[in-house]
C-alpha cells in the first residue's frame, strides 16, 4: 500500500482556489453530524481530508474509501502536519496554516473537511490561539468550495476507538488498525487527523443506513 507523508511546503505553484462556498446543514445532535452539501454525499469512494487544529502542529489526513475491493474499506492517501514557528508573528502562523491547507486541498481534492470542535480549556489564552487556528482552515475549507463537519472529541474517540475516553496511544493503535498501517503515522498530530476523517467516514455510513 502506497501512503505518503506529505508536506504542503514541497508544492510550488497552487492555481487560485474558487470562491464557491459549499452551504451544510447540521443534524439536531451535534454529535451526529450530517452534512449536505449541493449534492448528496457519496459514500462509496468517498475522499475526507481530516485536519487536527493547533497552535504549534496542526495535523492533517487524507482518507478514501475504496470500493475496488469486494468489501469497501479504508484508504489512506496522504498524512503530515503544518510546523509553526515559535518565534513569527500570529498574522505569519496564520497565513502559513491557510496556504499550506489550501495548497493540499488543491492537490487532493476531497469532497468534505472534517475538524474538530473546540474543547473546553481552563486557558482563554490558548482557547483563542486555537480558535484562530481553526477559523483559518475552515476558511481555507469554504475558499475551495468546501463544506465542513465539526465533531466533538469524544464523538472523535468513540467512532474510532469505542470509547470516548481513550487516550492518544489508543487512538493512534486503532487508527493504525483500521488503515492497516504498520505504525501509526507521525507526527500525532497527523494520525489524530486521520481519526478525525475516519470519525466522518463512520458516521457518513450511519446516517446512509439510516436513509434506506
Amino acid at each position: 500500500m502506497l501512503f505518503l507523508v506529505c508536506s504542503a511546503a514541497s508544492i510550488v505553484s497552487v492555481a487560485p482556489a474558487r470562491c464557491e462556498l459549499a452551504c451544510c446543514e447540521l443534524d439536531a445532535d451535534p454529535h451526529a453530524v450530517v452534512v449536505r452539501a449541493f449534492e448528496r454525499v457519496r459514500l462509496i469512494g468517498m475522499r475526507v481530508f481530516g485536519i487536527d487544529c493547533g497552535t504549534e502542529f496542526t495535523g492533517y489526513g487524507v482518507v478514501e474509501v475504496d470500493d475496488s475491493a469486494r468489501n469497501p474499506k479504508l484508504r489512506p492517501l496522504c498524512a503530515g502536519a503544518v510546523r509553526l514557528n515559535k518565534k513569527d508573528r500570529t498574522p505569519v502562523r496564520l497565513l502559513q496554516v491557510y496556504a499550506e491547507l489550501s495548497a493540499l486541498l488543491q492537490l487532493w481534492q476531497p469532497e468534505i473537511v472534517a475538524i474538530e470542535e473546540v474543547f473546553f480549556s481552563a486557558n482563554a489564552k490558548s482557547a483563542l490561539k486555537l480558535g484562530q487556528v481553526r477559523g483559518v482552515a475552515m476558511l481555507a475549507a469554504a475558499t475551495c468550495g468546501l463544506p465542513v463537519a465539526e465533531y466533538a472529541p469524544l464523538t472523535i474517540k468513540s467512532a474510532v476507538v469505542g470509547y470516548g475516553l481513550a487516550v492518544k496511544e489508543q487512538v493512534q493503535f486503532m487508527v493504525a488498525r483500521l488503515l492497516e498501517l504498520d505504525e501509526a503515522p507521525k507526527p500525532a498530530d497527523a494520525a489524530d487527523a486521520l481519526a478525525i476523517a475516519i470519525c466522518h467516514i463512520h458516521h457518513a455510513q450511519t446516517a446512509e443506513h439510516m436513509r434506506r
